[in-house]
């Protein structure tokens, strides 16, 4: 039987489901509400209280952070590595120069301002000093942190772990989706991808008995600064939302960070090299929605239709 539970977290719905051959949900279920509004106030930038607020306003010195704040760092550490600088926390400033300042449920879809490119300039995250001894992170002067869909991707991946005692689990924050294992029956789970053109609609379905999924778009997230359109995935090569003719690209992976990471990744890099990229990579399968409408599926993609 599967019990679910649907709220609201990190400014996007969320979705927890446990297959579970019982009347009544799992007490766990219910806390999962809880789980979320902790990391949300960890590491939130949003919310000038917030523990990576509080850290994005230190410079030069070293912040002992929390075990949370610490794990979501190292896991973005691993993404920079993984997609060769691609995908980074440091884009922060960017972000906020785009027109992102705020949560995107109160983001004026209008910005009534002139436009004027700001040419920012993106370090690496190894310009950050840290000590994994005392956990303590160094921000140099002008370097701030914004995990963003990391930090979903984790929570989801961390919130599925918990659950997982209780029977196969599955957590979908906004699109990243952590996958315990197979339903109870041993049946995969069906995961619809939805359709960028037609909200209400799904553009495909995949059968995935483990592992993550995860949708990186340009369809969502996007609102006008002046005359221009623009979207809050970053190009850390331009500092500019990235110019791409991807218009979604669905990744599954061994984990929903793994998944995350190559899904913005590959949208970044536009259709040609992304396929070429995720062909490379036999952990890898991916499903590339053209603005055209057009999609591409990776060979192994096939496996899970």
């Amino acid at each position: 039987m599967y019990h679910r539970q649907n709220f609201r977290a990190m400014g996007c719905d969320i979705l927890v489901v446990v297959d579970q051959d019982s009347d009544s949900a799992p007490v766990a279920l219910t806390q999962v509400p809880n789980w979320f509004e902790e990391w949300e106030q960890t590491l939130s930038r949003f919310r000038p209280d917030s523990e990576l607020t509080r850290l994005n306003q230190t410079f030069d010195q070293p912040v002992h952070v929390s075990q949370t704040l610490w794990d979501v760092y190292e896991s973005s550490q691993w993404a920079e590595q993984f997609t060769h600088g691609l995908v980074t926390p440091t884009v922060y400033d960017a972000v906020l120069d785009a027109g992102y300042d705020r949560s995107f449920d109160i983001l004026p879809r209008y910005q009534n301002s002139s436009f004027m490119p700001v040419l920012t300039e993106i370090s690496p995250l190894s310009v950050v000093v840290v000590d994994k001894a005392a956990r303590t992170i160094c921000l140099p002067q002008g370097v701030h942190l914004d995990f963003g869909g990391s930090a979903k991707g984790w929570a989801a991946h961390q919130a599925m772990e918990r659950l997982q005692v209780e029977g196969p689990a599955l957590v979908n924050a906004a699109g990243d989706i952590a996958v315990s294992g197979p339903c109870s029956n041993g049946a995969p789970w069906e995961i619809g991808v939805k359709s960028p053109f037609e909200p209400e609609k799904y553009f495909d379905y995949l059968y995935l008995k483990g592992g993550g999924v995860a949708t990186s778009g340009k369809d969502r997230r996007r609102w006008m600064q002046g005359e221009r359109l623009r979207h809050h995935i970053i190009n850390p090569m331009t500092g500019q939302p990235a110019e791409t003719n991807v218009l979604t690209a669905t990744i599954i992976a061994p984990s929903v960070m793994y998944a995350e990471a190559a899904s913005k990744a590959v949208l970044i890099m536009g259709a040609d090299d992304g396929m070429a990229w995720i062909e490379s990579n036999p952990d890898l399968a991916g499903l590339i929605v053209l603005e055209n409408g057009h999609a591409h599926y990776s060979k192994k993609m096939q496996e899970y239709l």
